[in-house]
């Protein structure tokens, strides 16, 4: 069952070919993560995605609250009868049909889709995780870059490379030849007690799991967190890298190239994680 603009009906729902997120890539997306009926990070969620649709110059409708949306993302869980369990849910936001690259009007729709998933709460990976960078493709760093939109050709693309080449995963680069994160999601570099993660300006996504870790590790007397480029070479040196994202929450990489990693601080703040969910 898909929820389109507040109707919900059999998923099949076809969209018009005149669509301008198909067309244009004139849309936004939140992946977001639901805990036993509980939507997870949601105030994170929603403000990326209204400060998203202002840089996008999309019409933010009055009635688009957060109390809004929240309750049409429990209407969804509750037609597919998966209110009360873990979830994937995904929001979009697009532009309706009208126009060529020019708009017609910037009035906005949205679809939300839930899916059922197994796990409850974020669980420690142990799994053997190689990445390599990919280097087909730069990301151009900009405030459009750090935008969660549904035209991701590079990520595309640089999956497709991953699977040929037998990786788990690859780390993206910008024009500046800094690391700025992975096909999907945020990268975290660890030396000593000095963590590092890639800041905004260099084009990674704003991602709400990167927030959760980075407020975490704020709070952590043993541990200095900077927002930082991140060249190559410092793969290498690094005592662990990470992963983070919403789906996932910590994701550990076990080997990059010759070099393999711990996961000790990884393992760390996915336990903290777990204990803020539990509490809050």
């Amino acid at each position: 069952m898909t929820n389109f603009n507040a109707t919900i009906s059999e998923d099949t729902t076809k969209l018009s070919i005149k669509n301008r997120g198909y067309n244009y890539g004139d849309a936004l997306f939140e992946t977001i993560k639901v805990l036993s009926g509980k939507v997870l990070f949601w105030e994170d969620h929603y403000f990326r995605l209204m400060a998203s649709m202002r840089i996008m110059r999309m019409e933010i409708s009055m009635h688009y609250t957060m109390e809004y949306l929240e309750d049409q993302i429990h209407n969804t869980l509750k037609a597919n009868g998966i209110h009360n369990t873990s979830a994937r849910v995904k929001l979009t936001v697009y532009r309706n049909e009208g126009g060529l690259y020019l708009p017609e009007n910037n009035n906005v729709s949205f679809i939300i889709t839930a899916k059922k998933t197994e796990e409850e709460l974020y669980q420690t990976s142990e799994s053997f995780y190689e990445v390599d960078l990919f280097k087909d493709y730069y990301m151009s760093p900009s405030l459009l870059s750090s935008l969660k939109t549904n035209n991701k050709a590079l990520n595309v693309v640089g999956s497709i490379y991953a699977k040929e080449n037998n990786l788990n995963n690859c780390l993206i680069l910008n024009t500046n030849k800094h690391v700025i994160e992975a096909l999907n999601g945020n990268v975290f570099l660890v030396k000593g007690n000095q963590i590092k993660t890639p800041p905004i300006t260099d084009g990674c996504l704003k991602g709400v799991m990167r927030k959760q870790l980075m407020d975490i590790l704020k709070l952590l007397p043993d541990y200095e967190l900077t927002e930082a480029s991140i060249s190559p070479f410092e793969l290498q040196k690094a005592d662990e890298i990470f992963i983070s994202n919403v789906m996932i929450g910590v994701q550990p990489i076990t080997k990059y190239r010759k070099k393999t990693f711990k996961a000790t601080v990884s393992k760390m703040l996915l336990q903290k994680l777990n204990v803020k969910l539990r509490l809050g």
